[in-house]
């Protein structure tokens, strides 16, 4: 479609729209191509970081108020634009309005946090340690970092990074998702809005090679990535080869215990909206219900009504409960792994394949999927399949449940549905997972926490946003000092001491 639109770069201020190669940009509810993103070679991450590194300088020396303050302006017109945000995420993703509108505002919570960047900054002093010595701390900027984002969430996964990066005093390159390319666009010309110099925050679209490139390039200190954990292996790997800090979010297979006693509408409801929200296309999404004791069938019963009631159809749609996947391509993958449930043995309830909605027959739609008798050995089980596919695993008491959920490569989040407290204490302190919900189905930390999961979810030793975020995009200094009148004469010769 050569007479679509073009999605460019941000370099420094402007937007480059030439390119040697381009990727279509599809609409995913109607199936046809409605832009084309251009494609990084290495020359325009050369420029994009040359750019950051000439801009560096002067941004690290503002002060934290003086960068704060663009922050707070940077919010102000993030919520001025939040429905355009939130528009430009179903066209290009696919999700619901709604959802879409949801995550705008999480992200926005990442901003406000770091608009405190005046007292998230402050540092620690000791008056006299010993023998006339101060002892006090510093946490300073990186210089130029960058940043891999996910198709999934194209507005909230880079204000995971962007708004933690320049409080800090760091430049930073985004590279989002080149399927839904457009919101990173519109969030450089706010920031640009907001007062923040040209060359501070850059944009540079691509697919491996731009990725390959940020990895490698000398100018870049550190790299934050949020996707599948084979690519976050790799951005670790090669990363941190290539003498970088590197924090990689990795992928996920969550579950959710469902005890005995506990409120199956409550946890019915929970399910629904945890395993097919945004179309199962969330890293916190459950795909996997863990049942104990007699609970299954019960909990099937009340399933099947809620799944028949999902509206599924066009996002923009007020009246839609699920949209399509993001591209054709995932959408084979998805019905692929529900071919192989069925292969392997699962007992397929509800089958969300060859699923069409009217007046939009060309779109990327699979209807919600609930699998019965899904075991450990099953791939569909053992993959993140990233759809709308739910599985059901049926164990004979908490102590299997959690052995089982232990037992997995993943940890990144975990659901318990329960009325017993001892049986919530005991999930909480013994389960292996980075994020932990009780009678919560999606555990997603607040900003002033931090998102990460554990095992081969997270690769790095920071999770994102939040104090741990802060700490991701600085470096820590210890200084201590003193003055003449109070140094000894002559030389010392034994280990210092406090005196």
């Amino acid at each position: 479609m050569s007479n679509a639109p073009i999605i460019g770069h941000y370099i420094n201020g402007q937007i480059h729209d030439s390119a040697e190669r381009f990727s279509d940009v599809f609409n995913p509810a109607t199936g046809a191509v409605q832009a084309r993103v251009a494609l990084a070679e290495l020359k325009t991450v050369d420029e994009a970081v040359a750019a950051a590194q000439a801009a560096f300088p002067a941004w690290a020396d503002q002060s934290s108020l003086r960068r704060a303050r663009v922050m707070f302006k940077f919010k102000e017109l993030l919520d001025q634009h939040h429905d355009e945000l939130a528009a430009i995420i179903c066209r290009e993703h696919g999700k619901v309005f709604s959802d879409a509108k949801g995550e705008v505002v999480r992200g926005i919570e990442i901003v406000e946090f770091a608009c405190g960047a005046p007292s998230l900054l402050k540092s620690d002093y000791s008056d006299n340690i010993g023998g006339g010595i101060d002892n006090w701390n510093l946490r300073q900027p990186l210089g130029v970092c960058a940043g891999v984002t996910p198709f999934n969430f194209p507005v909230m996964v880079p204000l995971w990074m962007i708004p933690m990066a320049l409080v800090t005093g760091n430049c930073f390159i985004l590279k989002p998702s080149e399927r839904d390319p457009s919101a990173s666009l519109l969030m450089a010309q706010l920031l640009k809005q907001a007062g923040l110099p040209d060359g501070v925050f850059n944009v540079v679209q691509g697919d491996k090679v731009a990725v390959d490139a940020l990895l490698q390039h000398k100018g870049i200190e550190a790299i934050s990535f949020v996707g599948s954990t084979p690519i976050a292996e790799y951005i670790h790997q090669q990363g941190t080869a290539h003498g970088k800090r590197v924090q990689a979010l990795g992928g996920a297979k969550n579950h959710m215990i469902v005890m005995p006693d506990a409120d199956l509408d409550q946890a019915a409801d929970a399910l629904i909206g945890a395993a097919y929200g945004s179309a199962g296309e969330r890293c916190m999404a459950i795909s996997i219900a863990v049942v104990v004791g007699d609970v299954g069938q019960k909990l099937i019963d009340k399933l099947l009504p809620r799944i028949d009631a999902l509206k599924v159809g066009n996002g923009m749609n007020a009246d839609s409960d699920m949209g399509p996947l993001v591209t054709a391509v995932h959408k084979a993958k998805v019905e692929g792994y529900i071919a192989q449930g069925v292969q392997e043995g699962a007992k397929l309830i509800v089958d969300g394949r060859n699923f069409s909605v009217p007046g939009a027959e060309q779109g990327f739609f699979v209807g919600a999927t609930l699998f019965d008798d899904v075991t450990p050995e099953m791939t569909i089980y053992k993959e993140e399949i990233f759809g709308p596919v739910l599985g059901i695993v049926h164990v004979p008491d908490f102590a299997s449940a959690v052995e089982l959920i232990n037992a997995h490569e993943f940890g990144n989040g975990v659901s318990c549905f329960t009325s017993d407290g001892g049986i919530a204490r005991a999930f909480a302190r013994n389960i292996k997972v980075g994020m932990v919900g009780i009678n919560v189905p999606i555990p997603v930390p607040m900003a002033w926490h931090s998102f990460g999961g554990w095992k081969r979810s997270l690769f790095g030793d920071h999770h994102a946003y939040g104090e741990e975020g802060l700490r991701f995009y600085s470096r820590y200094k210890s200084v201590m000092q003193r003055w003449p009148d109070s140094i000894a004469k002559g030389a010392e010769f034994s280990m210092p001491t406090a005196k």
